[in-house]
């Protein structure tokens, strides 16, 4: 009987440590719209095929992206606030926003999701037809909260710009580095964020196959991915970390890629 206790304690204490080893390791989580989440049928957003590429005993990835929210409303409904209440030293935060921010911010359907263009501080104020007030704010403001909640939590934030629609013109697919791209480029160096320029990267992979071969990876319109996409873009994330020495992502990727 004592011998069985033994056994019993040993096994218990194992799972116990087991336990605690996976609790420590940290979480890479990843925020976005439906590029990066999406219903991985038809349409794969890049957050579901990029786990492939980690070593998954040594970190975490928790996908908390959503489809069709902005910068604005992945704050506004409270999500992330989900995400920043979890967040632990040593965890990351991946970012990224930009296909759902373009409408004018107002209190019509249309407007719900807007934000202001650019990266200063300017504001709008809304009223909602219930009294409700908020205050619009510009993609970058947003991108700023992100940022400075996520070093206050003791985690490491890491902003990638978007992916790259299906459009070309002249031959070359369009790119994000007049406006959204360019703005999450520029509040992370100002923050003293780790940049991914996901849009350039997989933009100068576009250019090289071809308008004919990049709409095989776009099944229902010019923004949303199928499976083989999404393995285009998450393997553009991945180019984009082993590419910069800073990157401290790179101690997890798995060695045979």
């Amino acid at each position: 009987m004592k011998a069985l206790k033994r056994v019993i304690a040993l096994f218990a204490i194992t799972f116990a440590g087991l336990a605690f080893i996976k609790q420590q390791k940290p979480t890479i989580y990843l925020i976005g719209d439906s590029t990066t989440h999406n219903n991985d049928k038809e349409t794969w957003g890049w957050g579901s095929t990029i786990p492939y590429y980690f070593d998954l005993s040594k970190v975490n990835i928790e996908n908390h992206a959503m489809a069709g929210r902005s910068t604005r409303t992945f704050i506004k409904e409270g999500r992330w606030n989900k995400v920043d209440s979890v967040l632990k030293p040593g965890d990351y935060v991946m970012m990224v926003f930009g296909h759902n921010e373009g409408s004018k911010p107002d209190t019509t359907k249309a407007g719900y999701r807007g934000v202001l263009k650019g990266t200063g501080n300017e504001t709008v104020e809304l009223t909602w037809p219930n009294g409700t007030k908020e205050t619009v704010h510009t993609y970058g403001w947003y991108f700023r909260k992100f940022i400075r909640d996520t070093k206050a939590k003791g985690a490491i934030p890491i902003v990638l710009s978007m992916i790259p629609r299906n459009e070309f013109r002249d031959g070359k697919v369009i790119r994000a580095n007049n406006d959204y791209g360019k703005w999450a480029q520029e509040v992370a160096q100002q923050e003293g964020a780790i940049f991914i320029d996901m849009n350039r990267i997989t933009a100068d992979k576009y250019d090289k196959w071809g308008a004919d071969s990049v709409k095989k990876f776009f099944p229902g319109d010019h923004t949303h991915t199928n499976k083989v996409g999404a393995t285009v873009n998450a393997e553009s994330v991945v180019d984009g970390i082993k590419a910069d020495p800073k990157n401290p992502l790179s101690k997890y990727l798995k060695t045979n890629y």
